[in-house]
């Protein structure tokens, strides 16, 4: 008897080859791509794999004005850079043939599922699918694989059918409508811009957009806060918090700095339970790395899934907060109890384990959680995720925390003043999970009638603040609150935005194209920025799962939906064609010329590469190259106030004009402090996130982190006015 396995990874292949038998032996085609076999019991076993997708849509006719009808072809064909993949598909091709048994063993999830199921129906052979079982587990452990082969279910063809519809939306709504918008450019304007608009990227340019031009819109208001410096270092705010009417803060002023003495008026304490937390699904993983080490969700997702392969970790793209019942807990927590420093906290935890779960499930697999394997050499970013996925799970199974407070109410000249203090009496969970604030206040020794000596009355006038902007961890959470996207797919969405350059900064603002983009769409053709089409199109696909609709009917009311955007695209073709290319002209925009047009980066065919030119040519010629790979910056030459520019390797810092003369411009990188995880000098640096501040020992630190985060830190000086 002959069984082929087909995994998702050459890397699960290996766990998963070397979990079935300890003869399992590597092979090698092609001298390229790595498969394994097993001979036992009369029963040969090949196990072959993918590198992730081995086939992608593709338009059948790409002459078509409407691209509808598609198929499925090797990724080679569709991709210039994949072409390794062709030796994976051979290999498949080569060594499945004929067998009398086939088994689906990519990652149990939509697009794992869909990544197994054209490889067995493309490569493997036309009755591979009526030979087919599945294997389902959730980490890449010798137990569960083992456990997962013998246990085989049925392939779910639902779930299947719903990863088609999946992409056959997002193929059809993000080609032909980015296909359009760049075709009533090119009519109007007779010029090609690369656009790109998307099923859930668009709606989710949207919302940062809105963000944008509520910042935009904003109107400080100014308001006064009232404090009083007293012995024993207490600062007491005024009760009612901030006050907008300058006479009234002036007048409460007036009145608490006649009095040299607060009389304190009530004491009030209280003790509450801090529970601990719930296990982690991939949107808090990703929070909470953000959080703890500015990671971005792209960041996290890459180590948490290279730690889940390397079988140290669970499946890492769920939606759950819950564990699994039959997963042994003792057994986990006694293997992490190997390494010194989780044994510490692991020897704490109470005998009976009951794991303080959330509300959120997931069908497919469970919350994050560590497997009990130990890894013995992971990077930076793996050993920090893994810690932070270790420490969680240990944390759960702790006793509550024990918070006590106490607010204080003082009258100075006849006005109501408050201070509150708070402090851990009991550390439970807290002292396993080392990424949390533990508050530790002292409480003065003070009661009701006690008299304290006031030293000062400040005043500080301050401003409202706009909306925050959204970093990637915050927009990936408003994306899950929208229903927006997948667990999978939020933090690619968001890098595309950014390679797109409609997006920057850690804080992330819109760029000028992306606004405008987002502007002209929604006067012209508004469902192209719609957040409840998407929504519904999320909520169709997971009844396809659940057999509520089928996979042909999503996909025609998809089709009906792009037809309909194609057509607003159409009748108001010059005016989105107009807006879109003066939208890109704006983007292009880094200075201004010494002749008072502006300075925009530009394109010369005859050349195949970038510089930076006058608007106003021919009547002004002056133009500077940009080298391949350079970003033009916000900051300016000191010098001759032109705009900087940053390219090379190790990266530096230029002015854009190469005869500037700027002493050691070019070689001195701008130092602004000390890194706070090594001691070497930090230094502005830039990259995808525009400018940003990194450790001048890279790669052997990796500390970075923003100018806006870096100034925060700094001490903030206030408009004041004293006694």
């Amino acid at each position: 008897m002959e069984e082929v396995i087909i995994c998702e990874k050459p890397s699960s292949s290996e766990k998963i080859a070397k979990a079935l038998s300890s003869k399992a032996k590597k092979v090698k085609y092609n001298k390229k791509v790595n498969y394994w076999e097993i001979e036992e019991n009369d029963k040969k076993t090949i196990i072959l794999t993918a590198v992730g997708h081995l086939y992608s849509l593709t338009p059948k006719n790409p002459r078509e004005k409407v691209l509808f009808d598609l198929k499925w072809a090797p990724l080679y064909d569709t991709d210039k850079n994949k072409n390794y993949v062709k030796d994976y598909i051979k290999a498949i091709e080569k060594f499945s043939k004929g067998a009398d048994k086939y088994i689906h063993a990519c990652d149990y999830d939509i697009e794992g599922t869909l990544i197994g199921f054209n490889a067995l129906k493309y490569a493997c052979g036309d009755d591979a699918l009526n030979k087919v079982h599945r294997m389902k587990f959730s980490t890449l452990t010798k137990k569960d694989i083992k456990e997962s082969y013998e246990n085989m279910i049925e392939l779910d063809i639902n779930q299947v059918n719903s990863g088609i519809a999946r992409h056959v939306l997002d193929f059809i709504f993000g080609v032909n409508i980015s296909k359009a918008l760049m075709q009533s450019v090119r009519k109007v304007k007779s010029r090609y811009l690369t656009l790109s608009a998307g099923r859930v990227q668009t709606p989710t340019l949207s919302i940062l957009v809105d963000r944008e031009k509520e910042i935009q819109k904003f109107i400080p208001e100014p308001y006064w806060l009232i404090r009083a410096l007293l012995d024993q270092d207490i600062i007491a705010d005024y009760s009612k918090g901030k006050i907008f009417d300058k006479k009234h803060a002036e007048e409460i002023f007036n009145n608490s700095k006649k009095d040299s003495i607060a009389t304190v008026t009530n004491v009030k304490k209280t003790k509450a339970k801090k529970s601990p937390p719930v296990p982690f699904n991939l949107g808090g993983l990703q929070s909470e790395a953000y959080s703890a080490f500015g990671f971005s969700p792209k960041r996290t997702q890459v180590a948490a899934q290279k730690l889940y392969t390397e079988g140290f970790t669970s499946y890492p793209r769920t939606s759950s907060q819950k564990l699994p019942e039959a997963l042994d807990l003792p057994d986990i927590l006694k293997q992490l109890s190997k390494n010194a420093e989780y044994k510490k906290h692991v020897s704490k935890l109470p005998e009976k384990l009951k794991p303080n779960e959330g509300k959120k499930t997931d069908a497919a697999h469970p919350a994050i959680h560590p497997t009990g394997i130990l890894p013995t050499k992971l990077d930076k970013d793996e050993l920090k995720i893994y810690n932070l996925i270790v420490y969680r799970f240990i944390s759960i199974f702790a006793e509550s925390a024990e918070i006590e407070s106490v607010k204080t109410n003082l009258d100075i000249g006849g006005e109501d003043f408050t201070f509150k203090r708070k402090r851990t009496s009991f550390l439970g969970w807290l002292e396993h999970y080392p990424y949390s604030k533990i508050e530790n206040d002292e409480f003065p020794d003070i009661k009701k009638g006690d008299k304290i000596k006031v030293k000062k009355i400040k005043s500080e006038q301050k401003e409202t603040k706009p909306p925050g902007r959204y970093n990637e961890a915050s927009l990936v959470k408003e994306l899950e609150k929208r229903e927006l996207g997948t667990k999978a797919t939020r933090a690619d969405i968001i890098a595309k935005l950014y390679d797109r350059e409609y997006i920057s900064g850690k804080k992330i603002e819109v760029n000028q194209l992306g606004e405008n983009i987002i502007d002209t769409l929604k006067e012209y053709s508004s469902n192209i920025t719609s957040e409840e089409l998407t929504r519904t199109f999320e909520k169709d696909l997971d009844k396809i799962m659940n057999e509520k609709t089928s996979k042909d009917k999503v996909i025609d009311n998809a089709k009906n939906e792009v037809l309909s955007i194609l057509k607003d695209i159409e009748k108001n073709e010059k005016e989105i064609g107009n807006g879109l290319y003066s939208a890109y002209q704006q983007s292009r925009i880094v200075g201004k010329c010494s002749c008072g047009g502006d300075l925009v980066i530009k394109y010369s065919p005859r050349n195949k590469s970038t510089f930076v030119g006058c608007s106003s040519f021919p009547d002004c010629k002056i133009a500077y190259p940009l080298p391949r790979g350079a970003n033009v910056l916000k900051s300016k030459c000191e010098k001759c106030d032109l705009p900087m520019i940053s390219y090379g390797r190790p990266v530096k810092r230029f002015c854009l004009d190469p005869k500037c003369g700027k002493p050691n411009v070019s070689h001195i990188p701008e130092v602004v402090g000390k890194c706070p995880e090594c001691g070497d000098e930090l230094i502005k640096r830039s990259g995808r996130y525009g400018e940003f501040v990194g450790c001048s020992n890279f790669p052997k630190c990796r500390f970075t982190s923003s100018i806006a985060d870096l100034e925060a830190d700094k001490p903030e000086l206030d408009s004041q006015q004293e006694s």
